[in-house]
């Protein structure tokens, strides 16, 4: 891997002695936490029409799931739909890991580089580990629509201030609340312990989804405070994000993305054996009116 070019790949900690064939794991401390946001916060003010391109999906999203919520009466998953997506985000954030990865390297960023990841040969390993957050997410919403149903029964909310009143005024409600914060907090520790730098190390190293989850794993135990601290900014960002009609994790999203893959730098050691990566044919720049026709073999045919 290349240098950094803003020098964020130098050992922030001295790296703890291993003799286990994975990855070496650093110590870190807080402020190497807000080193992460910053540097993700300088990727996604260079190349912020990426953030809109891939995390557009998310505020979006969140207009139909509530609208959708809304209209079908069941408004007590709204919260836990919302607060689920955390558990997809590490996943939906491979294209911005890309380009994080490719500033570093001094490499060319735009918009359809992002799309690389879908060439890498692990990726195969990511979209398993990916299935595998999906299938806690469905899990995480069942569990707390079970949970909702234990308190209140099956009788709907009649609108928002009825689920309202339910929920802050009544003692089934409280019980609510911190039976549900309680199991959401579980899930979300499940998944920040398999995914916190799994997506990055198999996009850097070309790694198992096995060996991405143990190396995960691994840096938790060994960075559990700044860890446990990094889970409680990203929740505190997403919650921020969510507020003005899920609008701002089209920011949150990609600054938390970004930061990830610095977050990574800074907690695992680089390889001093890895292999050069082949460099990728250069691409044709299209400009953005000839999309979506420039995807259609014989547009590209009479270009050619």
């Amino acid at each position: 891997m290349a240098t950094s070019y803003r020098g964020n790949v130098a050992p922030t900690a001295q790296p703890a002695q291993e003799s286990g064939a994975g990855p070496i794991i650093r110590h870190i401390g807080l402020h190497d936490l807000q080193e992460a946001l910053r540097l993700g916060w300088e990727d996604f003010k260079a190349v912020p029409s990426h953030a809109i391109i891939l995390c557009v999906i998310y505020p979006v999203l969140g207009l139909v799931l509530a609208r959708t919520v809304l209209g079908y009466s069941v408004l007590p998953l709204l919260f836990p739909l919302a607060a689920g997506f955390a558990l997809l985000g590490p996943f939906a954030a491979l294209g911005l890991y890309e380009l994080s990865r490719r500033r570093e390297a001094g490499e060319p960023a735009s918009a359809i580089d992002a799309l690389d990841v879908l060439r890498s040969p692990s990726f195969g390993a990511m979209l398993g580990l990916g299935t595998l957050l999906l299938a806690l997410f469905v899990v995480w919403v069942a569990t707390a629509q079970a949970i909702y149903v234990a308190a209140f029964g099956y009788t709907a909310a009649a609108d928002i201030p009825d689920f309202l009143e339910r929920v802050l005024t009544t003692p089934q409600g409280w019980w609510l609340i911190v039976v549900g914060c309680s199991v959401g907090f579980l899930f979300a520790l499940v998944a920040l312990c398999i995914s916190v730098v799994s997506f990055p190390l198999m996009l850097d190293r070309h790694a198992g989804a096995v060996d991405a989850i143990v190396t995960s794993l691994r840096v938790v135990a060994r960075n559990a405070i700044p860890m446990a601290a990094w889970g409680f900014i990203v929740a505190l960002l997403l919650v921020l994000g969510s507020l003005p009609l899920f609008l701002g994790l089209a920011v949150v999203i990609p600054l938390l993305g970004h930061a990830t893959w610095h977050l990574y730098r800074k907690v695992v050691v680089p390889d001093p054996n890895a292999r050069p990566v082949t460099p990728r044919p250069s691409r044709e720049r299209r400009s953005a009116a000839d999309f979506p026709v420039a995807i259609l073999p014989w547009w590209r045919r009479n270009r050619s």
